[in-house]
């Protein structure tokens, strides 16, 4: 006798890119965060903090993007 205790439906790649999402997630925060801490103490250097600071946000954000994308491309069956 065997019994469903759970059963999982829909698309399982959704669920695989929330947790994928936690990475950038936590990149984005750390970013935003030392460049705060980094203007504070020098706001002199805002140009080059600023600019380093899009270009790390950018690289995180296109992780979290092609973990969109890994979902449509290989989809669960």
């Amino acid at each position: 006798m065997s019994q469903t205790l759970a059963a999982v439906t829909g698309n399982v790649a959704s669920i695989g890119y929330g947790l994928a999402a936690i990475g950038p997630g936590v990149g984005v925060g750390i970013i935003f965060g030392n460049g705060t801490q980094a203007l504070a103490r020098q706001p002199e250097a805002a140009g080059l903090i600023r600019t380093n600071q899009i270009m790390g946000f950018a690289f995180c954000e296109a992780l979290a993007l092609i973990g969109i994308v890994m979902g449509f491309v290989y989809p669960s069956a």
